[in-house]
């Protein structure tokens, strides 16, 4: 169970850095960036750039990414992009990519382009809300913190009658999507030698976050 403190705001500026230290931890041992990022001794620096890019280059603007909190403490976060967003503008690209070409090595940005575009082909065009990614910092895994922020988001979609989407890449988790109206759709068709990544739809529906 997570801490009776434990609350869910929106993130502002100033929580970029830390948020992005707390999912480079969350996501450390996630396949896809294992495949990706090999190099134990130097992925969570560069996964840790690659989420503050994400996070405040991205996605801060559109207001949709909330993190845990257990008085400052930053446990989690969630970065959601809303209905017509999902995909960053060429502004967003242009000032994302120098920071992403830094923490993915040269020989690895090809490899990145790929998986990025079988993401992009199986996204749906329906109008819905993106889970870019959920993580809880592993010292707070367990206690609930993932649901909380779940939870919080999803009350929003199913309030404005809208569904929601996200790729699912460690197949343990796809049971925790399913708890919360989640239905897996199809494995994409992700380059040679990648992980399986599964996407999954929630239809929205009253009452169906709680």
């Amino acid at each position: 169970m997570s801490s009776p403190g434990v609350v869910v705001r929106s993130a502002a500026r100033a929580d970029v850095k830390p948020l992005a230290a707390v999912l480079a931890r969350a996501f450390y041992d996630d396949p896809p960036l294992i495949w990706l990022l090999p190099d134990q001794a130097t992925r969570l620096s560069r996964v840790t750039r690659i989420f503050a890019a994400i996070i405040g280059i991205e996605s801060l603007p559109h207001g949709g990414v909330d993190l845990a909190c257990d008085g400052g403490e930053i446990l989690g976060g969630a970065i959601w992009l809303p209905p017509g967003c999902w995909r960053p503008g060429l502004r967003e690209q242009i000032r994302a990519l120098p920071r992403h070409a830094q923490a993915l090595r040269a020989a690895l940005l090809g490899r990145a382009a790929r998986l990025d575009r079988a993401m992009a082909q199986a996204h749906p065009q329906e109008p819905h809300w993106y889970l870019k990614a959920v993580g809880v910092d592993p010292a707070w895994q367990g206690r609930d913190v993932g649901g909380l922020l779940l939870r919080s988001r999803l009350k929003h979609c199913d309030q404005d009658g809208l569904p929601a989407y996200l790729e699912a890449s460690k197949p343990d988790s796809v049971p925790l999507y399913e708890h919360f109206g989640f239905r897996r759709t199809a494995d994409l068709s992700v380059p040679e030698g990648a992980p399986v990544i599964t996407a999954m739809w929630r239809a929205s529906g009253p009452s169906r976050a709680d």
